[in-house]
């Protein structure tokens, strides 16, 4: 057994459906263990500011179904340093905390191996990001719900698009990844989809839409990734409009709709399910490791393996499905 006394939990980066959740489960799994906990508002910004929050089980009462996060999160360059990282970790030992939980995405992971190998203070990090761009877990947490809201917001879109003979170009969030797009694309039964993983010629896209044009479809609906290489939804519906005259086109960006919202039922249950295996994980000695779910387990992957391994998450028969069910 570790010894551990007092935990610090703090999300960091973008936020996500599902972290008031994982915070939830954090707290109240260390106070049934015994372990003191100490939210830490603001992520690293926190850790050099001293801004703390003694917490207790009823800190966290009625938040597992709300979006964001009470902890607050926020991006802080001067934690990057050498003078900030030592700030931080003193900072953490004036207040007896002795052990980190940290929800994010990568910047957050990085932040805590950096802290974690530099001063040897244990750490337990959960993936909380919509992109579900973290190697070591199938799901991060809030890609889920955010799915579901591009999935809304596509059909309410097509009603429209059927109404006037209309393209809709939809952009949704994914800058170096594609997993919403792809995701959503089939979901809401796409013509096509738009992906940082793989480059699509515009030609190949104006040939997919004069065929569907050909076979009588009246309206479609392409989702584009933000981080796609042809230059966002904007760029592309201005190129497809010089090309292709078949239909009325519409774009429509999703932005950070995506982020907020009560989270699904699976990130709910995801972010109770990692925050209670993150306080298990540091009650036994475990350090430096990504806590996620791999199949139907929770499984842990080193911190420096998740953080330096190419993982290719997008499934083929996903992205083949898209062009054979939009006939």
């Amino acid at each position: 057994m570790s010894g551990i006394r007092k935990i610090g939990v703090f999300t960091s980066g973008g936020d996500a459906p599902g972290m008031n959740a994982c915070i939830r489960a954090v707290v109240r799994t260390a106070v049934f263990m015994g372990i003191e906990v100490v939210g830490i508002r603001k992520g690293y910004q926190g850790m050099l500011d001293s801004d703390f929050w003694d917490m207790d089980a009823r800190s966290v009462g009625n938040i597992i179904h709300l979006g964001g996060t009470i902890l607050k999160t926020a991006r802080c360059l001067e934690f990057k340093t050498d003078e900030g990282t030592e700030k931080a970790y003193n900072n953490l030992k004036s207040k007896g905390i002795d052990a980190l939980v940290a929800i994010g995405g990568d910047g957050t992971a990085r932040g805590a191996e950096r802290l974690s190998s530099r001063f040897d203070i244990p750490i337990m990090c959960i993936p909380g990001t919509i992109d579900n761009d973290l190697y070591g877990s199938d799901f991060t947490l809030g890609f889920d719900t955010a799915t579901n809201t591009v999935i809304e917001a596509i059909d309410k879109i097509r009603d429209t698009a059927a109404s006037h003979n209309r393209l809709f170009f939809v952009e949704v969030m994914g800058r170096d990844s594609g997993c919403i797009a792809l995701r959503s694309g089939i979901a809401g039964g796409a013509e096509a989809v738009l992906l940082p993983e793989r480059e699509t010629a515009i030609d190949e896209l104006i040939e997919k839409l004069s065929l569907d044009a050909r076979n009588k479809k009246t309206s479609s609906i392409v989702i584009v990734a933000e981080g796609d290489k042809s230059g966002g939804a904007y760029q592309l519906a201005k190129r497809v409009t010089e090309k292709f005259d078949f239909y009325d086109v519409k774009v429509t960006i999703l932005g950070h709709l995506q982020r907020g919202g009560s989270p699904s039922s699976f990130d709910r249950v995801l972010a109770s399910r990692l925050g209670f295996a993150a306080v298990k994980g540091l009650i036994v000695g475990n350090s430096r490791q990504m806590v996620g779910l791999r199949g139907n387990s929770v499984v842990m992957t080193p911190l420096g393996e998740a953080l330096n391994f190419t993982h290719f998450k997008l499934e083929e028969d996903l992205m083949e499905m898209v062009s054979v069910l939009s006939i």
